[in-house]
C-alpha cells in the first residue's frame, strides 16, 4: 500500500512532489490562521473603546480581514482539489500493484474484488485526509504554542496556577484526558466496524452473482437472511457509535467555554481587555483542536483501522498464493538463507566438537588442558 506509491520511479512525482506542493499550501494556511488571530484581538480592542477610533479605522480593518480571507479561501479551495488528485493517484498505483498479483493467482479470495475497487480508495482517501490533519495540526501547534504561551502570562488557571505557560499546559491536560477517555469508549468499534465490512461483502457477492444467475443465486430467503445478520451488525454498531457520539459532542462543547471560564475573571478585573479574551479563545481552540486530533477523527481512525485489516489479509493471500516469479524468486533467497543459517550452526558444532576432541587427546597425552 505504501510502497507502490511512495517507492516506485512511475509515482514518485506525484508521491513526493505532490506531497511537497501540500505542505508548502498547509504551511500558508497555518500563516493565515495566525494573521486571524492576530486581527481578532485588534478589532475586538477597536470595539471595546470606540470612541478612540473612527469609522475609517473600523472600514481599514473589515477590508483587511476580507484580503486575509480571500487568500485563505483560495488557498483551501484548491489544497481540497489537490488532496482528492493527490488521493486518486494513490487508489491508481495500489490498484494496479494488485491487479496483476490478484490475476497470477488460481485459488479463490473471499473479496477480492472489494479489496481492490472500494477498499484501495478508501484507504488513500482516508490515510491523505489524516495526514494532511496531522501535518496541519504540527504546524499550527508550532505557530500557536507560542502564541498561547504570551497570552496566559499574568492569569491563573484552575489546578495548574499562574506558572509559565499555563494555558499550553491546561490545553495539554484537557487533550490528553479527552484521547484516553475516548480510547476507553470506542475501543470495540474497529471489530464491530471490521465484522460489518465482512457480512456487507456477503450480501454484496450474493446480488452481484445475481446478476448473472438467479435461478441459482438471489433467492429471497437468502437474501433474507443475509441482510438480518447486516441488520443486526449495523444496530450493534449504531449503538456502540451512539454513546461515543455522546462523549464527543459533550466534550467539544465543553471545549468551547474552557478559555472563557479560564480568561473571563481577569477580564472583568480589567487585567485584560476584549481583544485579549478573544485571542485566548481563538488560540487556545487553535492549540487543544491540534492536540485533540485523533478525538475528533476517530470514527475515521476506526473505519481506517478495519480497512488495513482487511487489505493486510488481502495481501497476505496474494503472497500465500502468489504464482509471480518475483514472489519465488523472494521465498528462494529466504529459503536459501536459512538453510545457509543451518549450515553455519552445523558447522559451528562440528567445529565445537573437533575442539573438545582435542582438548581431550591434548590431557591424555600432556596430563594438562
Amino acid at each position: 500500500m505504501i510502497k507502490a506509491f511512495y517507492l516506485t520511479k512511475r509515482w514518485a512525482l506525484w508521491a513526493w512532489g505532490g506531497g511537497t506542493l501540500l505542505l508548502v499550501s498547509l504551511y500558508f494556511q497555518v500563516y493565515m490562521s495566525v494573521l486571524f488571530n492576530k486581527w481578532y484581538g485588534r478589532f475586538y480592542d477597536m470595539m471595546q473603546s470606540v470612541e478612540n477610533y473612527a469609522l475609517s479605522d473600523f472600514v481599514g480593518s473589515l477590508v483587511y480581514f476580507t484580503k486575509i480571507a480571500m487568500v485563505s479561501i483560495i488557498l483551501g479551495t484548491f489544497t481540497s482539489w489537490f488532496t482528492r488528485k493527490y488521493s486518486f493517484a494513490w487508489r491508481e498505483a495500489i490498484t494496479f500493484d494488485y491487479i496483476p498479483r490478484w490475476r497470477n493467482v488460481k485459488e479463490e479470495i473471499e473479496g477480492a474484488s472489494q479489496r481492490i475497487q472500494e477498499d484501495a480508495y478508501r484507504w488513500a482517501r482516508i490515510v491523505e485526509s489524516l495526514g494532511l490533519q496531522i501535518v496541519r495540526a504540527l504546524m499550527t501547534l508550532f505557530a500557536f504554542v507560542p502564541i498561547l504561551w504570551h497570552l496566559g502570562n499574568g492569569l491563573s488557571v484552575p489546578i495548574i496556577g499562574t506558572c509559565d505557560g499555563n494555558l499550553v499546559w491546561a490545553a495539554l491536560l484537557v487533550s490528553l484526558g479527552g484521547v484516553a477517555i475516548s480510547w476507553v469508549v470506542g475501543i470495540k468499534l474497529p471489530g464491530l466496524e471490521y465484522n460489518n465490512q465482512k457480512v456487507e461483502a456477503a450480501f454484496r457477492k450474493e446480488l452481484v452473482l445475481g446478476e448473472d444467475d438467479k435461478v441459482n443465486f438471489c433467492s429471497i430467503p437468502t437474501l433474507t437472511e443475509l441482510f438480518t445478520g447486516l441488520r443486526f451488525n449495523y444496530n450493534r454498531l449504531f449503538l456502540h457509535y451512539s454513546y461515543f457520539d455522546l462523549w464527543a459532542y459533550g466534550f467539544d462543547q465543553f471545549m468551547v467555554i474552557v478559555p472563557y471560564l479560564i480568561a473571563g475573571p481577569a477580564l472583568f478585573s480589567t487585567a485584560i481587555t476584549l481583544g485579549v479574551v478573544v485571542q485566548i479563545s481563538n488560540a487556545f481552540q487553535k492549540v487543544q483542536t491540534s492536540l485533540s486530533l485523533f478525538i475528533y477523527n476517530w470514527t475515521t481512525i476506526t473505519e481506517l483501522r478495519s480497512i488495513w485489516r482487511r487489505l493486510q489479509e488481502f495481501q497476505d493471500n496474494l503472497d500465500k498464493y502468489s504464482k509471480d516469479p518475483a514472489v519465488s524468486k523472494k521465498k528462494k533467497k529466504k529459503k536459501k538463507k536459512k538453510k545457509k543459517k543451518k549450515n553455519e550452526k552445523l558447522f559451528d558444532v562440528i567445529k565445537k566438537v573437533l575442539i573438545r576432541i582435542y582438548n581431550f587427546l591434548h590431557y591424555l597425552w600432556h596430563g594438562e588442558e
